[in-house]
């Protein structure tokens, strides 16, 4: 599960005792040796489908950990590329792979900038927020986007109930739940929190015009449902 450059179990446990942004300020030397790295299949299918909405001016990557959203955003956008987190560990990484980028420490909840994007992406960072703090992220980057913007990300499709997925996913959530009542600070992450149709509503509700396309090239579960959709919420063009 963990290569060799990975972190310890210690480590893990440590990191999983502290709170969200303590945890990544310790785990980010090591990130990108874990399977909480975005795939880059989920990065190139992405990519793809961005390649045909494009170009765009400026982008900006909403918890950008590391930087790796920076391989969607550099070939699209042909103006300055951003990446916004708040573990000041993560952005170190991020800066040393990226020097070229833009790296600002802010809170997704409360992001800092005003019609400055074109193009806002998000990676695997949706379990981090509790669905009452969904909508200060959603109307953040809303407000962060120019007119005619485009917001994406990628969520995963529920597994079949009879698949190790699904029960592996739900004992990780009831463990963090657990973990939550009895330990502070809390540590935020959970798989089963952003269901499709919900998060469809509150894009909707903060402006987006917003829908789903299947990424197919990532397979498809037992009953033939896609693994994985795109949402693609666009603001209006005309917003003043």
């Amino acid at each position: 599960m963990f290569s060799p450059q990975g972190p310890s179990l210690r480590e893990l446990c440590i990191q999983a005792l502290s709170s969200v942004q303590r945890g990544y300020d310790l785990l980010a030397p090591k990130f990108d040796h874990t399977p909480f790295r975005t795939p880059e299949s989920i990065l190139g299918a992405t990519a793809h489908v961005l390649s045909e909405l494009g170009p765009f001016s400026q982008g900006l990557d909403v918890c950008c950990g590391t930087g790796a959203g920076m391989q969607v955003l550099r070939p699209l956008c042909q103006g300055r590329i951003t990446g916004v987190d708040f573990s000041a560990g993560m952005l170190a990484q991020a800066r040393s792979a990226h020097p070229d980028a833009t790296w600002v420490q802010a809170d997704a909840r409360a992001l800092p900038f005003a019609e400055n994007f074109d193009l806002a992406v998000t990676f695997g960072a949706l379990g981090h927020f509790l669905p009452t703090e969904r909508t200060a992220l959603f109307e953040g980057v809303y407000r962060a986007l120019r007119p005619g913007g485009l917001f994406t990300f990628a969520v995963g499709a529920p597994p079949p109930l009879t698949s190790v997925s699904h029960w592996a996913t739900l004992g990780f959530d009831l463990a963090m739940r657990v973990r939550n009542a009895v330990w502070r600070p809390p540590f935020v992450m959970y798989y089963r929190s952003s269901p499709l149709p919900a998060v469809l509503d509150e894009l909707t509700a903060a402006g987006f015009t917003a829908t789903a396309v299947a990424l197919t090239g990532l397979g498809r579960h037992r009953d033939s449902s896609p693994r994985y959709r795109l949402i693609l919420a666009r603001k209006p063009a005309d917003h003043h």
